[in-house]
């Protein structure tokens, strides 16, 4: 418990620190936004009733469905006040009151562990709504204090991967509304399959009266915690801002998909103040990795699932021009990283955790100083620097594997008793 309430002194410090930075640019921060949500109409329905979903894990099954009938009531209480109002007909606040509701019960109304337990369940279900709306801070912040983006640069450096961005954005145009749009679904509803895989792991919560010590949850939320941080330092708006029409003026040119972009000495770009710079990493490529895997221990169509999203996730990065080759390479080290670190925090930090965890971050400084400082010979000598960059990506996934495969065993001894003390 000592743990929980310090990570979330912690959030909310991290918070209160976005929130200031936000309010000097004249926007309102990720607590503002939240606590407005209270009552005004809500941006984030459907978020507000996922981290509902997440809280309802420690609660029983009766608990559960007064807990959706009240959520559904305030709804249709505030709907009816926007409807006479003539305001905007959003949904949401139930839910939100809910969670709020259930963390004063748990401190006016429950002791001991299952005070403990309602606790940590309103907690990530709130970490869930409060990271969604630290990471749109971010991007503001990103936007407004870094003027000048780093495009021309990866855009150089993704000539030794075949401008694969290029490549697929035409591959997917070919497709029509069909392939675009099933595309669109699949990008759109990342957090949704999240969600749901995440309520999947977290099913037996009630019933065993405690969290399992790693789950998919916790790597998505230190995914959009820290991930951000690095658009601070390596801002970059995608191709189809950069080099296609949605850059409308501030486009280096109208490139994307058809015409790669020509070779020349790269140099930072002037940028409007609205387009976030979120590409690398990209972290659509990081949480698409990390739900892939996480399903690998599940049933067979979670395994299909898993794997579906991820190619579909890749695929539409690339075919929508929202990021480069080179952006990927760097979310898949990011997410292997941060998902060892988080598994080592949970067993017990060793020898081949810390390993894995200074590799994989080893690996993903050096890709971008590469993309950084060395794009136009990355350019020049595809047949060299391509491979390379697939070999370092490759070789973080290879140590991964091989340290999960040497702590499963003792995963599995850890594991062994339980079932019978459960039938004891």
């Amino acid at each position: 418990m000592t743990l929980w309430i310090a990570a979330g002194v912690l959030t909310l410090g991290f918070m209160g620190a976005l929130e200031i930075t936000a309010r000097h640019y004249d926007q309102r921060g990720p607590i503002s936004s939240l606590g407005r949500e209270v009552v005004f109409g809500p941006q984030s329905g459907p978020l507000l009733y996922a981290g509902l979903a997440l809280m309802l894990v420690v609660l029983t099954w009766r608990q559960r469905f007064v807990a959706i009938g009240a959520a559904l009531g305030v709804d249709v209480v505030f709907l009816l006040m926007r409807w006479v109002l003539d305001a905007r007909l959003n949904f949401g606040n139930g839910a939100l009151w809910v969670i709020l509701g259930c963390a004063v019960i748990a401190v006016t109304r429950r002791t001991g562990r299952d005070r403990a337990l309602l606790l940590k369940g309103v907690g990530l279900g709130l970490l869930l709504v409060a990271g969604h709306k630290t990471g749109d801070t971010w991007l503001l912040i990103t936007s407004k204090t870094r003027p000048s983006v780093l495009d021309p640069y990866v855009a150089t450096a993704d000539h030794a991967l075949g401008d694969p961005s290029w490549v697929v954005g035409r591959l997917v145009e070919a497709t029509g509304p069909i392939g675009s749009g099933l595309l669109h679904v699949v990008y759109g509803q990342l957090p949704l399959a999240a969600a749901l895989f995440g309520l999947y792991q977290l099913r037996n919560v009630a019933a065993e009266r405690r969290f399992p010590g790693h789950h998919l949850v916790r790597t998505f939320l230190a995914i959009g915690l820290i991930g951000p941080a690095v658009y601070m330092i390596f801002p970059v708006v995608g191709p189809i801002f950069a080099y296609g029409a949605e850059g409308g003026r501030w486009a280096v040119a109208d490139l994307w998909p058809n015409t790669p972009t020509p070779l020349t000495a790269p140099h930072p770009v002037p940028f409007d103040g609205i387009t976030p710079r979120n590409c690398m990493p990209s972290l659509h490529t990081a949480w698409a990795t990390t739900l892939f895997i996480h399903s690998r221990k599940a049933p067979r169509p979670m395994r299909f699932a898993g794997t579906f999203w991820l190619v579909g996730t890749l695929t539409a990065t690339l075919g929508f021009g929202y990021h480069y080759g080179a952006d990927l390479i760097a979310g898949g080290v990011f997410a292997l990283t941060i998902e060892t670190a988080m598994r080592s925090f949970d067993r017990g930090w060793d020898r081949q955790g810390a390993l894995l965890v200074t590799y994989g971050t080893t690996v993903f400084t050096a890709l971008l100083v590469a993309y950084r400082y060395l794009p136009v010979e990355m350019a020049r000598h595809p047949w060299a620097f391509g491979p390379l960059l697939l070999l370092a990506g490759g070789s973080v996934v290879y140590g991964y594997v091989r340290t999960m495969r040497q702590w499963d065993p003792v995963a599995a001894v850890t594991q062994q008793p339980e079932p019978q003390l459960m039938q004891a």
